[in-house]
């Protein structure tokens, strides 16, 4: 099998990450964690979006959250799935993912962050979400792996009881959360009931409809 090259690395926030290409497919991955994400695998992140997206589909303009650019497909499935006049910021902490979708990555998911709709933020999706208060009608969190991430010291911050009454408050009434984890949490599961969230949870396979690991998807209505 070709193995995997290393195309570019970057330390940010303390954290190196490392951009691999084998063929067509590229890697994402993080100090000695392995893979971060994988073009190929992305079934989950499309789903994030599709969720979101049908929970508030009888809003005309939405203004939409997405926490973790990654690979661009989270992006690209709440562009096909929501509206023309949609507004959609993406927060992305680590300006090299930015930089690698501008100059590697676009095109595996057709270049979501050249649409008009789309504005990016290179700050933590923790402090955007605090500063916009109301703000948003749908908030899709794919952050470092989700509750049981790599850098736990972050991940509290976003995924406990604080990071979660942020969200709660920048979401309209009504509005809807998701998040992706790659594992069950049932104890995250019980924050977000905590802290007055409506909550159901998917199993999603991580690359086609019946194929692939599966991941977790939380999505946690604001009541309205």
């Amino acid at each position: 099998m070709i193995p995997f090259r290393l195309i570019d690395e970057a330390t940010e926030h303390g954290t190196t990450m490392r951009l691999y290409k084998r063929g067509i497919d590229y890697s994402i991955r993080v100090d000695k964690a392995g893979d971060l994400m994988n073009s190929r695998l992305h079934y989950s992140e499309d789903m994030l979006a599709e969720l979101a997206c049908k929970a508030i589909a009888g809003r005309k303009k939405p203004h939409m959250l997405v926490g973790g650019l990654g690979m661009g497909y989270t992006l690209a499935a709440v562009l096909a799935n929501t509206t023309d006049c949609a507004q959609v910021t993406v927060s992305e902490l680590m300006s090299a993912v930015v930089r690698w979708n501008r100059e590697y990555l676009g095109i595996l998911a057709g270049c979501p962050i050249e649409d008009e709709r789309v504005h990016i933020l290179e700050q933590d999706v923790g402090k955007v979400m605090k500063e916009n208060k109301n703000g948003f009608d749908a908030i899709m969190l794919d952050v470092d792996n989700g509750p049981d991430g790599f850098t736990r010291d972050d991940n509290d911050a976003l995924y406990g009881l604080r990071g979660l009454n942020n969200a709660y408050d920048a979401l309209k009434p009504g509005g809807v959360l998701t998040v992706w984890s790659a594992s069950k949490d049932q104890a995250f599961t019980q924050r977000m009931m905590k802290v007055g969230f409506k909550v159901d949870q998917k199993q999603v396979r991580s690359l086609s409809e019946k194929s692939g690991v599966q991941h977790t998807i939380w999505i946690g209505i604001r009541p309205g």
